[in-house]
């Protein structure tokens, strides 16, 4: 594990559109631990931590195994808030090894719950819309029925559970389709994709809210800030899109002539299925006075810049 130099990385300007709510607890007066530190969410939560003058404990794969009670336990001892970001993600491959996402998903969360309550410190569980079926036509509530299609899915929705149950003091933020700087997502991928091809056949029918991972680590640290209360909470944009209407989007943002059109799921079929529907209300953020993150359209245009940086000659 590393510790960060209290000295702060310079602060990101103010960003009106991401909101910025009255503060309860300064960040910089807790002690963090976020943990899965080497994934793209983590990388932009340590910088928005930094930038906050937060002492922050990073953890990657290397330094601790979510599955190991011990190393866990000692993990989170002299921290307020742990943030777990550690995730099995490879959505088709859980299939066939279901059982090794439950132990990162799940198992892991459960420790990772058992000992902060043991601890005393307040938990941050990482979540997904793949808890859901994605039939739904209006944006799911935070307290919607949970039923996952998929294994990945299933092992999320365990590890929630599992949170709910070790440790009372806990925040779930639930989010989707995430991209960002510091990792593979769809927007890098595109943008390579329209530099060699003259058309790009994108699915239209599966709806959702692109995210940028720095929104999601800036809303992260404002409901914690916010000391807001124990529940379920969704770290996604505003509005909806599909598939298809953002990489328009991207492409526009290019300016190069590669056309999109658009297809359907059954032209891409994977192994796991995806939701077709992945919106997520955000009603509980405004009930305890946090500004959810902006429209994505919005979000996107500040975020392209630094997401596509060596992506595009």
């Amino acid at each position: 594990m590393t510790t960060s130099d209290p000295a702060p990385a310079p602060a990101r300007p103010a960003d009106p559109a991401a909101g910025t709510p009255a503060v309860a607890v300064a960040a910089r007066d807790l002690r963090w631990l976020v943990v899965g530190a080497g994934g793209m969410l983590a990388h932009d939560l340590l910088d928005v931590l930094r930038g906050r003058s937060a002492s922050v404990v990073a953890a990657g794969r290397a330094e601790l195994d979510v599955t190991d009670p011990d190393a866990v336990a000692a993990a989170v001892r002299d921290v307020d808030v742990v943030v777990n970001c550690a995730a099995w993600t490879a959505v088709d491959d859980a299939e066939t090894h279901e059982a090794e996402a439950f132990a990162v998903n799940a198992t892991g969360a459960a420790l990772l719950a058992r000992a902060s309550a043991a601890a005393g410190a307040r938990l941050v569980q990482v979540s997904t819309d793949y808890v859901f079926d994605g039939r739904a036509t209006s944006p799911y509530p935070e307290d919607a029925p949970l039923g996952p299609v998929s294994a990945y899915g299933r092992t999320k929705g365990a590890g929630e559970w599992a949170v709910r149950a070790e440790a009372p003091d806990h925040l779930i933020v639930r989010t989707a389709w995430l991209y960002g700087a510091h990792g593979g997502c769809f927007p890098k991928t595109m943008a390579r994709l329209a530099a060699e091809r003259d058309e790009l056949s994108v699915v239209d029918d599966q709806v959702g809210q692109p995210t940028w991972t720095h929104d999601l680590a800036d809303l992260v640290v404002r409901l914690v800030e916010a000391q807001a209360p124990a529940g379920t909470y969704h770290g996604t944009s505003s509005g909806q899109t599909s598939w298809f209407g953002f990489t328009r989007r991207i492409v526009e943002g290019l300016g190069v002539d590669t056309r999109v059109e658009p297809t359907t799921s059954e032209a891409f079929v994977r192994p796991a299925p995806r939701p077709a529907f992945s919106v997520l209300g955000h009603d509980a953020l405004r009930a305890v006075g946090v500004e959810p993150i902006g429209e994505w359209d919005a979000r996107w245009e500040v975020a392209a810049p630094a997401v596509l940086a060596g992506e595009v000659a």
